[in-house]
C-alpha cells in the first residue's frame, strides 16, 4: 500500500502531455480569439481547463459551432446555473460510504481513485470536485475504501473510476489491481477512461499490463462523444487493448451541439465497433452546474435513439439511460415498442409501422 501516494505524475509513455490549461494558452495557441479571452477567464476559475494536445489539433479554431471545441472550450454560460442544477446531480455524496468510495448498487463499488483528468469536459458532472486537490486517493483514504470492499463478499464489480483513473502511472495502477486481485469476491475490475482518446500515446504496454488484475476480469468503458475523437492514434490505442484480451464498451454523452443528429451518432456508434469497441451508455446529460446549453429534451433523445434503430446494426446499438437526480441510479429510457389495444400487443416496428401480436395462451395448449 506504499506504492500509493498522494502525488500524481501525469507523464507517460515518451513524452509529457504537455496540456494547454488557461484560457491564455488556448489563445496563443489559436484555439479562441485574444479578444475572448477576458470574457472566459471567470468561468476558467470556476471550473478546470485541460486541452491535450491530441484534442487540440482536432479543434477547427474557424467554426465557431466545433463539436470538439464545444466539449473543452469554457463558455461564459457555465457561470449561469439553472434551478434545476445540482453540484452533485447524480447523488454520489448520498451513497459515499467512506471517503472516495460510492456503493450505490449492492453488486458494485465505485472507487474514485483520481480527482483529476487528462481533459475537463464542459458538461462534467462530477466538474464541481474533480480537478482539485493532491490528484489521487491518499494512502489512508484508500486502504479504508478497499477493507470496505474486503468486508464485504456481495461486491462482485470494482469500477474504477474519478476523474480519470488512467492519468496515474503503471506502476500505481498496477499495485491497485493487485491489491482487487487478492480480494476473492470481487471478479471484475472496470476502469473508466478517456485517455485512450484524449491521450492515446498513454496507453503503453507497461499501462496496459498494468490494468490486468491476476485472476480477475478486466473491463475498459471508452468515453467518446464525436466520431472526429477516434483518431488514427485512438484506434491504434484501442487495438493495443483489444489485442490484449481487454473487453471494451463505450460511454457516450448526449450534447446539443455536439452528437444531437441520427447521422452523427450513427458514425460514432459504427466507429466504435470497428475498433472493437461495445457501445454501452448513451447518458442524458445530467443536471451539473452551468451545462445546459448541453441538455437535449428527453423526447429528442428518445427519438434519436428510436432513429438509430433499424438504421445501424444491432451491435450499435447503446441504451440510453437516465442517472435519476438525488441519487437513484441509472434507468434506460429508450423508446417503446409495445402497446396494447383490445387485448392485443401491438408491435411497432423500426419504420414506425404497427403490427397486431397475439401469442398463444400457454394455458390452452
Amino acid at each position: 500500500m506504499n506504492e500509493m501516494t498522494p502525488t500524481l505524475d501525469l507523464e507517460g509513455g515518451s513524452r509529457p502531455m504537455r496540456s494547454l490549461r488557461s484560457v491564455a494558452a488556448l489563445a496563443e495557441a489559436g484555439l479562441i480569439p485574444p479578444e475572448r479571452v477576458v470574457g472566459l477567464e471567470a468561468a476558467a476559475s470556476r471550473y478546470a481547463v485541460a486541452v491535450t494536445p491530441a484534442m487540440a489539433d482536432l479543434i477547427d479554431p474557424t467554426d465557431l459551432r466545433d463539436p470538439i471545441a464545444r466539449q473543452f472550450v469554457p463558455d461564459p454560460s457555465e457561470l449561469t446555473t439553472t434551478p434545476d442544477e445540482r453540484a452533485d446531480p447524480i447523488g454520489d455524496d448520498v451513497h459515499e460510504v467512506v471517503p472516495g468510495l460510492i456503493h450505490r448498487y449492492p453488486d458494485r463499488a465505485l472507487l474514485k481513485f483520481t480527482s483529476v483528468c487528462a481533459v475537463y469536459c464542459r458538461f462534467c458532472f462530477r466538474r464541481e470536485t474533480v480537478g482539485q486537490g493532491a490528484g489521487i486517493m491518499s494512502e489512508t483514504a484508500l486502504a479504508d475504501a478497499l477493507a470496505y470492499v474486503r468486508a464485504r463478499p456481495a461486491i462482485w464489480e470494482v469500477i474504477v473510476s474519478g476523474g480519470d483513473p488512467l492519468v496515474a502511472t503503471p506502476r500505481r495502477l498496477k499495485t491497485l489491481t493487485e491489491v482487487l486481485g487478492n480480494i476473492d469476491h470481487v471478479r471484475v475490475v472496470r476502469f473508466h477512461t478517456r485517455v485512450p482518446v484524449v491521450a492515446p500515446e498513454r496507453v503503453t504496454p507497461d499501462l496496459v499490463d498494468a490494468l490486468v488484475a491476476p485472476g480477475k476480469t478486466t473491463w475498459v468503458a471508452i468515453h467518446a462523444n464525436h466520431p472526429r475523437e477516434l483518431t488514427p492514434a485512438t484506434r491504434a490505442a484501442l487495438a493495443h487493448l483489444a489485442d490484449a484480451g481487454v473487453p471494451l464498451v463505450s460511454q457516450t454523452v448526449l450534447l446539443k451541439g455536439v452528437n444531437d443528429d441520427v447521422e452523427t451518432l450513427a458514425t460514432l456508434m459504427r466507429a466504435f465497433v470497428e475498433a472493437r469497441v461495445k457501445p454501452y451508455y448513451l447518458h442524458h446529460a445530467d443536471l451539473a452546474p452551468g451545462t445546459s446549453r448541453f441538455r437535449t429534451s428527453l423526447e429528442e433523445g428518445r427519438a434519436l435513439v428510436k432513429a438509430l434503430r433499424g438504421r445501424v446494426s444491432g451491435l450499435c446499438q447503446p441504451t440510453y439511460v437516465l442517472d435519476i437526480p438525488g441519487g437513484h441510479g441509472k434507468v434506460p429510457i429508450g423508446p417503446q415498442y409495445v402497446g396494447h389495444r383490445e387485448g392485443v400487443c401491438i408491435i411497432e416496428d423500426f419504420s414506425g409501422k404497427r403490427h397486431a401480436y397475439r401469442p398463444a395462451d400457454p394455458t390452452e395448449s
